[in-house]
């Protein structure tokens, strides 16, 4: 199996890293524009991994190097996902991505028949939220007669947390902030509905030194699910966790203005406030040597045999300091990698555009997720 990574960025080089792991991939490219970038603990990857400099927005040089790949990896940006569905099916290639906008899902979407026509399957959303949390869910939901209610919890946090606002970047701070100011989906009362980020603040508590973390309402982390149930489940909800205090922080930012895309006039200068705030926040946020968690809890509840049952799934996950890859990259990386080496070596065989819920197996999924060392428990 010939597999293609676009991307040579944290989740990238740790997708490339999952795939290298497994006999029958013949060969990794990791395409990115800066591929002098790529990750230390690919160092010793050998002569399987083979980085070759790309622009994502050259269409023509990228479909030439998809082609004769099985299939595509995408670790981009998430405003490429689109283009390079059109282009993987161009190419005759299965592609996933890590997702995370669920409009450009939708778009997506409307290349299902021409990807049917290939023979090729796309599927979006393949990261830990939109991804791991939908193919729990699903699970969960499979083994009820009737759900009620789908709560999902997720959060990549710091080991040990420094104030004010006990956070660093695990990802990417401009995407974070598109999370806390874009209302979220969620069904209420079996009807999709948006409610605010940040709102409907509650507690969970974790084992272990993580304790109690908050939990509110951001976007993107269940991605299309609330339309699939709609009318089906009555309550569906996707919070992320922090820990606490950090909302008595970031609604008076977002209420002040300071996360605005809006332009304004500063002393003669046209600025953006949000490119402000990243710019002056972010250095502080980011922590190179600061190890990461990734705590999360998805919670099925309804009935089975006409008693009440419900399914808790939970996961933490932490900095691997043998290899030095961050949980993040662990759980996100390596899902999209597991993804996609069940569409190279078909097991997964529906051809079109499927989120990962329909398609991907729940039990070589987790079994995959367990040999990568990434466990994930379940209680009743």
């Amino acid at each position: 199996m010939k597999m293609l990574v676009l991307g040579a960025g944290l989740q990238g080089s740790a997708c490339a890293y999952a795939l290298l792991q497994h006999k029958d991939v013949t060969s990794v490219t990791l395409a990115d524009h800066k591929v002098d970038r790529t990750a230390p603990f690919l160092a010793d990857a050998g002569d399987r991994l083979h980085p070759i400099s790309l622009d994502a927005r050259d269409e023509p040089s990228v479909r030439k190097l998809m082609s004769g790949h099985t299939a595509v990896l995408c670790a981009l940006p998430y405003y490429f996902n689109e283009p390079m569905t059109g282009i993987a099916i161009d190419a005759g290639c299965h592609f996933c991505d890590l997702g995370g906008n669920t409009d450009i899902v939708v778009q997506q979407q409307h290349h299902h028949d021409a990807a049917v026509g290939q023979g090729v399957s796309i599927i979006p959303d393949c990261g830990v939220a939109p991804g791991m949390v939908n193919i729990l869910a699903a699970e969960g939901i499979r083994r009820l007669d009737q759900t009620e209610s789908v709560r999902i919890y997720v959060g990549g946090l710091p080991q040990h947390p420094e104030p004010p606002l006990n956070y660093q970047i695990v990802y990417s701070l401009e995407g974070a902030l598109d999370y806390y100011t874009t209302p979220s989906w969620i069904l209420r009362g079996g009807k999709a509905v948006q409610v605010e980020a940040l709102s409907e603040l509650e507690t969970q508590t974790f084992p272990g030194t993580v304790g109690v973390l908050e939990a509110f309402h951001t976007a993107g982390g269940i991605s299309t699910l609330p339309f699939e149930w709609e009318g089906k489940i009555q309550t569906m909800e996707y919070k992320t966790l922090r820990y606490p205090g950090h909302v008595a922080i970031m609604r008076p930012i977002r209420e002040l203005g300071l996360l605005d895309n809006t332009p304004i006039n500063v002393k003669g200068q046209t600025v953006t406030p949000r490119d402000v705030f990243i710019a002056a926040v972010q250095p502080k946020l980011k922590k190179p040597q600061g190890h990461d968690l990734v705590a999360l809890r998805v919670i099925v509840s309804g009935t089975s045999a006409g008693a009440t049952a419900s399914t808790t799934f939970e996961l933490l996950d932490r900095y691997d300091e043998t290899r030095g890859i961050s949980a993040m990259m662990r759980t996100t990386g390596f899902s999209i990698a597991l993804t996609g080496l069940m569409q190279a070596n078909k097991t997964i065989t529906a051809p079109g555009v499927h989120t990962p819920d329909a398609v991907v197996p729940f039990p070589q999924y987790t079994d995959g997720l367990t040999e990568y060392g990434v466990h994930i428990t379940e209680t009743h």
